[in-house]
């Protein structure tokens, strides 16, 4: 959830619904790193209300078959984008079984079309029908869970969920360290699609920059993760740093109580970018930031494959409803 929490390019002004891009010939550089470019970005979203309902407060992404984009607002609203226009088509309110709101902050579209939900009040990860009907609940350890009932710090929980290639394997990630942790180490934990239901499964240790942590976690197609640490600093704004992750030969922290990192294999991260090093295509920000295309980004999507095998990313920054914060959507093309 929220951790605070020009010149004008002639194709920077935005379009309805359309990312914006520089003209030709005005910069010599998308690049934010060797690996990671930025295409473009748009502000068209921003404090506007689709169906009387106040588009933004945006957490997550997900790309349905039909190509149209899920973008999941922790206000316990479900948007669906327009796949070329990423305009709202539809607004679908979402509750819990009492008919409570969801801190609703990671989203998958499983298989079968439904969507499965986190909520980092308990947390919990439900799932729902494309009408916004819950129809399960899948289990969480107990370790995981809010003080007291668990170790979990509330507002820390299941930030990130994602499903690996092939639907088997369902990973959610944890903001923050549980209480007891190693301040730079967080929980992944995951569940493995038995009966048709997912199963608990094995749990990975990932360590986070200094005052960051864990706010998205997106499979990249063959195993891997892209994962997106966020933090800010008053007067200073926001940090937005994206790494490749790969799980796969991390330890089992399952049955572990306190993660101190010895004698542990956590899951391997490799640099791609510093956000702060991407040029700003003449975004301007309604507070201070290191780079004014910075706000609050907290989802994240694979939307294809650009030529060469790229990836084509695009991620949303939560605005918070606050009047110094953005609704943005970066449009990114990252190198594995």
């Amino acid at each position: 959830m929220n951790p605070r929490i020009p010149v004008a390019l002639a194709a920077g002004v935005l379009a309805l619904g359309v990312l914006t891009a520089p003209q030709a010939g005005a910069t010599t550089s998308h690049a934010c790193s060797r690996q990671v470019s930025i295409d473009s970005f748009s502000d068209s979203l921003d404090k506007t209300t689709f169906d009387g309902t106040f588009v933004g407060n945006l957490s997550a992404l997900a790309v349905g078959r039909d190509g149209d984009i899920d973008a999941l607002s922790d206000r316990s609203v479900l948007f669906t984008l327009d796949g070329r226009t990423k305009q709202p088509k539809r607004a679908v309110p979402l509750a819990d079984e009492n008919g409570q709101q969801l801190d609703s902050e990671g989203l998958v579209i499983d298989r079968d079309g439904t969507r499965l939900i986190t909520s980092e009040i308990e947390p919990s990860i439900r799932r729902y029908t494309a009408s916004g009907t819950e129809i399960g609940r899948l289990p969480v350890p107990d370790s995981l869970r809010v003080a007291p009932a668990g170790r979990a710090v509330s507002n820390a929980t299941f930030e990130g969920l994602t499903l690996q290639l092939g639907g088997q394997t369902l990973i959610a990630s944890m903001e923050q360290p549980l209480a007891g942790d190693q301040a730079d180490l967080v929980r992944f934990q995951t569940w493995q699609r038995g009966r048709g239901e997912f199963e608990l499964a094995e749990q990975y240790a990932y360590r986070i920059d200094p005052g960051l942590g864990v706010a998205e976690t997106t499979a990249t197609g063959d195993g891997r993760l892209l994962v997106l640490e966020r933090g800010f600093t008053a007067g200073v704004g926001n940090t937005i740093r994206l790494y490749l992750a790969d799980p796969r030969g991390a330890s089992d922290v399952s049955h572990v109580d306190t993660l101190s990192g010895q004698h542990l294999r956590l899951v391997r991260k490799t640099p791609l970018a510093d956000l702060v090093n991407c040029p700003s295509l003449g975004a301007t920000a309604k507070q201070p930031q290191p780079n004014p295309l910075l706000d609050n980004i907290e989802g994240m999507t694979v939307l294809g494959r650009a030529p060469g095998g790229r990836l084509r990313v695009l991620l949303v920054s939560d605005d918070n409803q606050n009047a110094v914060q953005t609704t943005r959507l970066y449009s990114l093309t990252v190198r594995l």
